[in-house]
């Protein structure tokens, strides 16, 4: 069986559509790299969870997966702060309690935390991507446009199910 992680913000909750709003009204410059990870260490996560929406109704989504036993599902998502991991497993642990969920640091990569070789990437963010493929594994891109940039892409979780990966 596979492993097959899936990335959180962008993927299941459109945390990164809210917190740039956020960012906008905060009047933070998107160039200011500084102010900006200080602005996300100190976000209220608990309430930002709560009022982001789920995208593409993900969360069944992956009970689709989980229950089609093809892979070895985790979610593997970046964090800022401890506070961000706490809020994110209890916000999964709501609706998949078995799930095994893996925060990883920001400044870390993912390939980097878990072994990408052979592994499946669920991902909006390509950057991500490309580290999961120079690391030997299988990236797939998650877009709500279907916009792929050169990888394959999803625009619904459980479509991983008809694709094809060996």
């Amino acid at each position: 069986m596979k492993n097959l992680y899936i990335d959180f913000d962008g993927v299941v909750l459109d945390t990164i559509t809210v917190s740039y709003e956020l960012l906008e009204q905060a009047s933070i410059n998107k160039d200011d790299v500084e102010r900006i990870r200080e602005f996300y260490k100190k976000l209220d996560w608990q309430k930002i969870l709560e009022e982001t929406p789920i995208i593409n109704d993900s969360i069944n989504g992956i009970k689709k997966i989980i229950k089609s036993s093809k892979y070895d599902v985790s979610i593997l998502t970046h964090v800022l702060s401890l506070e961000e991991a706490e809020e994110k497993i209890k916000f999964i642990r709501k609706y998949l309690p078995s799930i095994t969920i893996i925060p990883c640091p920001r400044n870390i990569k993912k390939s980097d935390i878990v072994n990408a070789k052979d592994a499946i990437l669920i991902d909006d963010y390509s950057g991500n991507l490309n580290e999961w493929k120079a690391s030997g594994g299988i990236p797939i891109r998650f877009s709500v446009t279907m916009d792929n940039k050169g990888f394959i892409c999803i625009d619904k979780l459980e479509k991983i199910l008809d694709l094809k990966i060996y």
